[in-house]
């Protein structure tokens, strides 16, 4: 089923931003949206930042507002986890 998981990041004249592929949403404001998604975290910055839709079985996301900046960190949020725990114990 995780093969069929797919991620696209869709953004309309930095006011309407669409995500597919979020796992969870770890952190939100509103100048800051933290989320993690099937390709690693991802942190949203802007001004009046809110969550218009929110699709937990499909990991679909929908944000409103002015984008300034849309930043990854990590390569898998599955993988990253478990590679913290390996670093923590070795």
């Amino acid at each position: 089923m995780e093969e069929e998981r797919k991620s696209s990041l869709s953004l309309e004249d930095r006011k309407k931003l669409t995500l597919s592929g979020v796992l969870e949403v770890v952190n939100f404001d509103d100048e800051k949206i933290s989320l993690n998604t099937i390709l690693g975290n991802l942190a949203i910055k802007g001004e009046g930042l809110k969550m218009n839709k929110l699709d937990v079985q499909n990991g679909d996301v929908i944000i409103m507002g002015y984008i300034s900046s849309m930043i990854y960190s990590g390569k898998d949020g599955k993988k990253s986890k478990e590679s913290i725990i390996k670093k923590i114990f070795k």
